[in-house]
């Protein structure tokens, strides 16, 4: 039976190649490379537009002197298991640059170049008289009998960590930057409705935000002079070495019980993996914490803070400065001049802390743009601090300088001064040059071998100096028992 082609038009009698699909089958027929769909294609090139944009700027800051500072790390609670990034772009450049990109300074607010930086070394002055002194009276309260960690220092690198987490995930105290931002209607990453109007996603918002208030003066003071006072990594080192010769003072115990090599070993290794485990889970908890308390964060209006708050902490800094000065030269309550306990351990440690602060600030200015997968200028001064720290140590356990031998209770004012001077250059000057909370977040941002290296040379190098110093006198004259 011949069939009826009457009906059917021409195209529909031509005879079709069987793997060419029919209409019905375009449908789910999976594209080809010549049909990927738009979305790929706009994701592309924001990519390469987002590369751009970063060399550009990076370029910029570059040719303005912009230098890597040891608040430029990234933030820890980037680390998502569902969006994680290279490592790659967590240790470039880019991300560090402590300079303000030039397309976010506002061009109506006049900013001051020297003010800034005058109201930078104000708040890093301040802020690290109050770190040294937390950090000194915190130690002093963790020190106590039947104490299950009888590192006090300790407590002190897991609040700076968690602070540092803090800030640098927190994006409400600092939103509006420099001045540029508007306050319209927040979405819930933080940012507002007109800046993801404007093209730019909001992960490149909050991206350029976080490398934005690096360059606040108020942020610097908070997270290098506060976080980076807070905490110590020569103290840290030091008690690492005393657990490794017995000479860890214990609260629990009026008299150091002698021991073996091997358990000298174990308790070297347990001081450093609590500590480091510790910073690292409350630099990501303090991160984690301010996402969580995001919607009740509070802002602080720009103007009130470049106009008022900065103006005042220049006075504020430097004042505190030279009335700690004045407080070591003319203590109050000089009676007989021996009753000074808190004159060694508070004022001398708020006379030398801006010091190391300020040193420690621009040397990692300075060094840390060096080697992005090795922070030299936190390595240069964790190290400097440590080796002071181990002289100093060693002088205040002389016989011959200022301690006494065992057997004498008799001292003179003399020793005792020079006694408490050591004491603040070992709190304040060392302990505010050296740093734990920057050195956990750059372990935390570092690739993964990178940072095994940098933190494995970091406490090797340093045990190796104190080794030197201080056991070249441990394990020959033996230390004599200081009078402060």
């Amino acid at each position: 039976m011949e069939t009826d082609t009457s009906g059917q038009r021409p195209s529909d009698l031509r005879p079709r190649d069987e793997e060419t699909p029919t209409r019905e089958e375009e449908d789910i027929v999976p594209p080809t490379e010549l049909a990927i769909p738009e979305i790929e294609q706009e994701h592309l090139r924001e990519e390469e537009e987002r590369e751009r944009l970063n060399e550009e700027a990076f370029r910029r800051a570059e040719e303005q002197g912009a230098r890597l500072s040891e608040v430029a790390v990234p933030a820890p609670v980037e680390r998502r298991p569902s969006h994680r990034e290279p490592w790659a772009t967590l240790e470039s450049a880019e991300s560090r640059v402590s300079g303000p990109p030039p397309s976010v300074i506002s061009s109506q607010v006049p900013l001051s170049e020297c003010a800034t930086k005058l109201y930078t070394v104000s708040y890093l002055i301040f802020f690290s008289i109050f770190g040294a002194l937390a950090r000194v009276g915190l130690e002093a309260l963790t020190y106590y009998p039947g104490a299950p960690v009888t590192t006090g220092v300790l407590w002190a690198n897991v609040g700076g960590c968690l602070l540092m987490g803090f800030f640098a995930e927190d994006r409400n105290i600092f939103r509006e930057e420099w001045g540029q931002q508007q306050n319209t209607e927040k979405h819930g990453n933080g940012f507002s409705s007109e800046e993801n109007q404007g093209g730019t996603s909001p992960e490149n918002n909050l991206k350029l935000h976080k490398a934005v208030k690096k360059t606040i003066p108020l942020y610097v003071g908070l997270t290098t002079g506060f976080c980076g006072s807070f905490t110590s990594f020569s103290s840290f080192m030091g008690d690492v070495f005393l657990a490794l010769s017995n000479d860890l003072p214990n609260p629990n115990t009026g008299s150091i019980l002698p021991r073996n090599g091997g358990y000298g070993f174990m308790a070297v290794v347990a001081i450093i993996l609590y500590t480091i485990s510790l910073s690292l889970s409350s630099l990501g908890f303090g991160a984690h914490l301010a996402v969580a308390l995001d919607r009740f964060t509070p802002t602080l209006p720009f103007i009130v803070t470049r106009r008022i708050v900065d103006r005042s902490m220049v006075v504020l800094g430097f004042g505190c400065w030279l009335g700690a000065v004045f407080l070591a030269i003319w203590p109050p309550d000089r009676h007989n001049g021996i009753d000074q306990n808190w004159r060694g351990r508070a004022v001398f440690a708020t006379v030398f802390a801006p010091l190391g602060c300020l040193l420690r600030y621009y040397v990692s200015l300075f060094l840390n743009a060096r080697i992005p997968a090795f922070p030299l200028g936190t390595f240069t001064v964790n190290m400097l601090g440590t080796m002071i720290l181990g002289m100093c140590f060693d002088l205040k356990h002389a016989a011959n300088v200022v301690a006494v031998p065992a057997s004498t209770t008799a001292f003179s004012v003399g020793r005792l001064t020079g006694c408490q001077v050591l004491n603040g250059v070992l709190d304040g000057f060392c302990g505010c040059t050296t740093t734990v909370s920057t050195w956990i977040a750059e372990l935390y941002s570092l690739e993964l071998r990178h940072a095994y290296r940098y933190g494995l040379l970091t406490i090797g190098l340093a045990l190796s100096f104190l080794v030197v110093i201080m056991g070249s006198m441990r394990w020959t004259v033996g230390f004599a028992v200081p009078v402060c």
